[in-house]
């Protein structure tokens, strides 16, 4: 550690980046809860549509918000990739008949 402080001292740039990042470590976003109306059970569209309302009316932030649609979309992909198995499994058990 003397050593890297040395350096930096020197004016080694590496060894200032070194050091700063343990005196002070980056900053990490922290997400707040935020409380609105969500009904998980319209079509995809009108779940982002929703967000967005409450994006645009101040009651979630838009970082939050983008978090969420982003999660919408995951699900609406799990969602899409059971029911393509579903039906997949349904076709085979026609065809062994």
């Amino acid at each position: 550690m003397r050593v890297v402080l040395e350096a930096a001292k020197g004016g080694d740039m590496v060894a200032c980046g070194h050091v700063l990042a343990r005196i002070a470590p980056a900053l990490r976003s922290k997400s707040q809860t935020v409380e609105f109306d969500f009904d998980p059970e319209p079509p995809i569209a009108k779940q982002i549509e929703s967000v967005l309302a409450a994006v645009a009316a101040g009651q979630v932030p838009p970082d939050v918000g983008q978090m969420i649609i982003g999660s919408i979309g995951t699900l609406s992909s799990v969602r899409k990739e059971e029911e393509l198995e579903a039906r997949i499994i349904q076709l085979e058990a026609k065809e062994v008949r």
